[in-house]
């Protein structure tokens, strides 16, 4: 948004890169028209609806490696940490630079999520 280089830029960037990754759509895809997009699709979701937005082929190989049980979904950390890595994608994608974390901040919040999931 404007001509003004920063990183704010790259933390948007990283944002959408996240939103791309758990969802498996693009900014570009096709659904995406009439003012809706990746950020509004995911923040309409959230946080009731996050199974309808995840990627289905990452719940699937979840579910086939047995890290995962589809009947626990609902209730599981699993879920929670999912809200919170598409949460920090939206944090990260907001329109206004200045509503935007600081990418250690992104770190802080990404290594919180990974130790949730995988506690030493």
């Amino acid at each position: 948004m404007g001509n003004e280089l920063s990183t704010k830029g790259d933390v948007y960037s990283f944002g959408i890169l996240l939103l791309e990754m758990f969802t498996g759509k693009r900014p570009t895809d096709e659904g995406f028209k009439e003012g809706l997009s990746l950020h509004n699709f995911v923040k309409e979701a959230l946080p009731e609806r996050v199974t309808d937005i995840i990627d289905p082929i990452l719940l699937q190989e979840r579910i086939k490696r047995g890290t995962l049980n589809e009947n626990s979904l609902g209730g599981d950390i699993d879920l929670r940490c999912l809200n919170s890595i598409f949460e920090t994608g939206l944090t990260c994608s907001s329109k206004s630079p200045h509503e935007r974390i600081d990418m250690s901040d992104v770190v802080t919040k990404l290594c919180t999520i990974r130790d949730k999931l995988h506690p030493t």
